[in-house]
């Protein structure tokens, strides 16, 4: 994608130039002038190349292959042609790679590749020591390093995704508040108005037909019906532009109207509206409203749909439940009363109201009586339903995601730490045996004599110590002069000195010293 091409040459770029810089040492340090052929050169040359390559997508691979060819030049590991490489590589392979495993097998194999390396040639354990304490400079904590910086940047990566994700949600938030007071306003509006509208048709068709009023205020009043009808579409069209499908959209409280004064304002407009229970019984919260807007939606359904009807309001209840139904009998016109005329209006005040019931913990059902009118019933509960738990917040998320990545890098960097304090024991342990392996007991020592044979200083001590140092001390006395071989032993097992040498001739001792 164009987006991209910016970002790979960037890349490229880096590549090419992380090349050139680890080339410097292979020319400096590998050309003949410096014991080496032009024939090394390139080599080191187009292996650091394919290494550099193939960094990105397998970083554990380009620090394996400049391990390898660190290892031939010198078993220390630590060579002046590949040194900037195994710290480069080591850094890489931290920062790009993603698990930890693959590489804390890597640094445990070239450790033991070394140990093998060194028992087979023969050399001193100090080498492999060397070797170890290379792979913990060059090599691991250059790693560590890369693994902090990986962490660190996920940490910043996932603050910054996660500030963008609450900066959507608080759009969201706020998008969803002016829907649910769109619909708020369009219940209002429906709930309060719609059913005045309709008592004012009422009103007017009574004046329209009433015998005390001449023709000219017959007609009015039949205009004022018309309009009020017209009034009464256009809210309903207003209605379905405002309100948007919310079912947590907040309800508004009736302005202290009760259910008794309800059915005598609609009794006052002509309705003949009875009520079987008084006093109703007052519900708390939204039970309460639920309870005040059936009543209110099958009075405005009456008025509309079966003007002149008689409407019958009862309301029972029992110790957890409150049972509310509203009862129309047939309207005059085809579409009064019957199931196409109630559906016909429209819907949205049952569908609405149905939603406000379920809301409020309750159920709501209508349907159309046998003799045609049409009946709205709903249960609601006396006591509330529980609020529903609060869902998770993006400052929850973003807490969690940091923990996350703090055990991240803390796995990242105490891991590694703990192998090196593992291979640090095991160096002091080596040591130790090492030292075990060159101590001559002073007993022993006391009992040998000028001039003894191989055989009598074997019945002297047990056995001479199988690796005497590798050469004497600093500042001990020269070698007494004509000694063919002089070996040099451990007086003490936690210091370098004082040592015993013991000088031979023949096989048999010749001189012996200690030398402080």
């Amino acid at each position: 994608m164009p987006e991209d091409r910016p970002e790979r040459l960037r890349e490229h770029l880096f590549d090419l130039l992380l090349w050139l810089l680890l080339c410097v040492p292979v020319l400096l340090k590998s050309d003949p002038n410096d014991g080496g052929s032009w024939t090394l050169v390139a080599v080191g040359v187009a292996v650091l190349g394919g290494c550099v390559a193939v960094s990105r997508r397998w970083p554990l691979l380009a620090l394996t292959v400049v391990v390898a060819a660190s290892l031939p030049a010198s078993l220390e590991l630590f060579t002046p042609s590949y040194s900037l490489a195994l710290i480069a590589f080591g850094y890489l392979a931290g920062r790009r790679q993603e698990h930890t495993r693959a590489a804390l097998w890597l640094f445990g194999a070239v450790a033991a590749v070394g140990l093998l390396l060194t028992r087979l040639t023969h050399t001193s354990l100090g080498q492999w020591f060397t070797l170890l304490l290379a792979l913990a400079l060059a090599v691991v904590a250059p790693w560590l390093i890369g693994r902090y910086v990986r962490q660190y940047d996920r940490l910043v990566r996932s603050g910054w995704e996660l500030a963008d994700r609450m900066e959507r949600e608080q759009a969201a938030v706020a998008d969803r508040e002016r829907l649910r007071e769109r619909s708020r306003i369009a219940g209002d509006m429906h709930d309060s108005l719609g059913h005045d509208l309709a008592l004012i048709a009422i009103r007017a068709g009574a004046l329209e037909v009433s015998p005390e009023l001449g023709p000219d205020q017959q007609r009015a009043a039949g205009e004022l019906r018309r309009a009020a009808a017209d009034a009464t579409a256009r809210l309903r069209d207003i209605i379905g532009v405002l309100r948007e499908e919310d079912p947590t959209a907040p309800t508004t409280s009736p302005p202290g109207e009760t259910v008794e004064e309800l059915a005598a304002r609609a009794r006052a407009s002509g309705l003949a509206v009875t009520v079987d229970a008084t006093p109703v019984p007052t519900l708390p919260g939204m039970s309460g409203l639920a309870l005040h807007r059936v009543v209110q939606e099958g009075l405005t359904n009456a008025a509309k749909h079966a003007p002149g009807a008689p409407v019958a309001v009862s309301v029972t209840q029992d110790p957890a439940n409150v049972r509310v139904r509203v009862v129309s009998g047939p309207g005059p016109g085809p579409d009064g009363g019957g199931p196409g005329g109630r559906k016909a209006s429209g819907g949205t005040g049952l569908v609405g109201l149905d939603e406000r019931v379920r809301l409020a913990g309750g159920r709501l059902a209508h349907r159309t009586t046998e003799d045609g009118g049409f009946l709205l019933e709903a249960v609601l509960p006396r006591r509330p339903p529980a609020p529903l738990p609060a869902a998770p917040t993006s400052a929850r998320e973003l807490d969690r995601a940091r923990r996350e990545v703090r055990k991240g890098l803390v796995r990242a960097v105490w891991i590694p730490l703990a192998l090196l304090a593992a291979l640090g024991l095991l160096m002091a342990g080596v040591a130790l045996w090492t030292q075990s392996q060159s101590y001559l007991e002073p007993e022993d020592y006391a009992r040998m004599r000028i001039g003894m044979s191989p055989a009598q200083l074997a019945e002297v001590s047990d056995d001479l110590p199988e690796h005497p140092l590798d050469k004497p001390p600093q500042g001990v006395p020269p070698e007494p002069p004509g000694m063919h071989e002089c070996r040099y032993y451990r007086a003490t097992m936690l210091a370098a000195i004082p040592v015993y040498r013991l000088c031979f001739v023949d096989g048999h001792l010749a001189a012996k010293a200690e030398l402080p």
